[in-house]
């Protein structure tokens, strides 16, 4: 199901959903979303801290 909000996916799934919903929201595929976060994640930056408030913040889609 392609949807246009904001979800975490409920079918996606690897730790939370954070990056399946933002891949399915602006329409990349999921696995470069992961990719993308996994390698700024060697630079210094707040990734944990914003994937975890995105976790929190978006919506589960069930």
């Amino acid at each position: 199901m392609t949807t246009n909000s904001l979800t975490r996916p409920s079918d996606d799934r690897w730790i939370a959903g954070v990056c399946a919903g933002l891949g399915r929201r602006f329409g990349i595929d999921p696995k470069a979303v992961r990719i993308a976060f996994v390698i700024s994640c060697l630079l210094p930056g707040p990734q944990f801290l914003i994937y975890i408030l995105l976790w929190i913040l978006m919506p589960s889609e069930d």
